[in-house]
């Protein structure tokens, strides 16, 4: 039997094996439904489960932090944490580049040569 999104409400979900990305990093091929009209895709709790053990393995289950914004002399500071900074490659040093992707969002970029 079909399904219908549960998000859009027009399209049917069929089964299929999707990438999953966790901060830039391909994690693998995992069982999902996906809409034929929005594109929604839909994880079961047994995916969502294999991609936790995934995530942990490639090292990113738990990058995310949150951290305030602080003052150094006349201009603002923000901590990385040493696991974000580890993974991304960021040392004491490292030239970065900073810039707005909008209002609410900033871009740390290392401009380091590879």
């Amino acid at each position: 039997m079909n399904k219908t999104c549960y998000v859009c409400e027009k399209g049917t979900l069929y089964s299929k094996k999707t990438d999953f990305k966790m901060y830039g990093v391909n994690l693998g091929k995992f069982d999902a439904e996906v809409c034929d009209q929005c594109g929604e895709t839909l994880f079961s709790e047994s995916s969502s489960d294999k991609i936790d053990v995934a995530a942990r393995k490639a090292g990113v289950w738990g990058l995310e932090a949150e951290t305030t914004v602080g003052e150094v002399g006349n201009s603002l500071d923000v901590r990385i944490n040493k696991k974000l900074a580890a993974f991304v490659g960021l040392t004491k040093g490292t030239p970065i580049r900073i810039y707005p992707e909008g209002k609410k969002k900033v871009v740390i970029e290392s401009v380091a040569s590879s």
